[in-house]
């Protein structure tokens, strides 16, 4: 086994990606054709990172040696390591905890629905760091301020929606958004009117976005519900299973356990399995609190799935069963007489196996490493 192994890493293309972040990020002069949404570094099945130089996965090289890659970490890699292009609003969405991501994925092994709302029985949290303001949707605000909110547009069919506000009825307020019965083209549009009229407040300005993107989607309601966050560069905001919410706009590094849990609440024509996003969401409101790394550059997660870093130049050592991303300057990466630089948009993934590590350099990098050992 290698000591240290560079990265090739994928790309993913969705709708809503960016055709010149990651592009610049690579060094690439010209805008992809396709909108660039994703880099992957990690061991997803879907799209493994590559061992540069050959024709081995990041994939197969766990599952060949868990034990010298992982050590105590198991036999798959908890964690997926990304950049995030967001040129346009993801989807509303809530992830769930462990407890139900197994009875899930259990109930529908066994009624093997035609579409499917867990795939896995893993839970999935996340941490996104910004590296650019980042506007994201995150967690319910208080309903009695939704309320006030939405009564302000004056738009008399949201009544229903206003009364279980006026509740205290958070639960009540989404079944009722998402479970609408009437035309839902015409209230969007209304919506969208009134918000424009309003548009000097952001939360009605990116609700008229929404609604310009996402025509007849009561994801536009959904959204005036949960709270307008905007990270600064070097801000992190953690993403705890249940919690509701959708990315808008900007560039930034998440990590996130290696799940493909999600339940969708709008904003997409995907599949919205309202029943169940109802009954694994938390619908406690929430104040959010962005972060920025702590003195030793780690980000606060609490989580056992991973934990993540930043260093800006200087030297500093760790352990193995580690990804490292560069996205500034060059990075040194030695170990036991094994020595690679990566630059600009390059990763490589260190093994469990193989002595402590040293990362030095004038560059930003970026550090993924498991939460907790799997077993003793």
């Amino acid at each position: 086994m290698a000591l240290l192994y560079p990265l090739e890493n994928p790309i993913r293309t969705y709708a809503w990606g960016s055709h010149t972040v990651l592009a610049e990020l690579l060094g690439r002069d010209v805008p992809s054709k396709e909108p660039e949404a994703e880099l992957w570094i990690g061991a997803h099945p879907t799209a493994p990172s590559m061992i540069r130089g050959t024709q081995e996965s990041l994939l197969q090289l766990i599952e060949a040696d868990p034990a010298g890659t992982l050590g105590p970490y198991g036999e798959r890699l908890p964690f997926l390591l990304k950049v995030l292009a967001v040129d346009a609003p993801l989807s509303l969405q809530v992830h769930p905890d462990a407890e139900q991501a197994a009875a899930g994925f259990a109930r529908e092994e066994a009624q093997r629905p035609r579409v499917r709302s867990y795939h896995d029985d893993q839970p999935k949290p996340e941490l996104l760091c910004a590296l650019t303001p980042f506007l994201a949707l995150y967690g319910f605000r208080e309903p009695a301020e939704s309320c006030e909110l939405l009564d302000r547009l004056d738009v008399e069919p949201l009544r229903p929606v206003l009364d279980r506000l006026a509740a205290g009825d958070l639960k009540g307020a989404v079944g009722t958004v998402l479970d609408w019965p009437g035309d839902r083209d015409t209230l969007i549009e209304e919506i969208a009117r009134a918000c424009r009229k309003n548009s000097t407040v952001p939360e009605y300005e990116q609700a008229a976005l929404l609604a310009e993107r996402y025509p007849g989607d009561m994801g536009v309601v959904f959204a005036l519900l949960l709270n307008l966050v905007e990270l600064q560069p070097g801000q992190s905001l953690f993403v705890p299973a249940r919690m509701p919410h959708a990315y808008l706009r900007g560039t930034g590094v998440e990590i996130m356990a290696g799940s493909d849990n999600v339940l969708r609440g709008g904003l997409t024509p995907k599949h919205v399995d309202i029943p169940e996003l109802l009954k694994i969401t938390d619908f406690t409101a929430v104040t959010p609190a962005p972060e920025s790394a702590r003195s030793d550059g780690e980000f606060a997660a609490p989580t056992d799935r991973f934990r993540l870093s930043v260093s800006r130049g200087g030297e500093h050592r760790f352990a193995g069963a580690s990804a490292v991303l560069c996205l500034e300057g060059e990075i040194t990466v030695r170990r036991n007489g094994a020595t690679e630089r990566i630059g600009r948009g390059e990763a490589l993934f260190v093994p469990y196996k193989g002595g402590p590590v040293t990362l030095s350099g004038d560059g930003t990098a970026f550090r993924a490493a498991p939460g907790r050992p799997s077993r003793p």
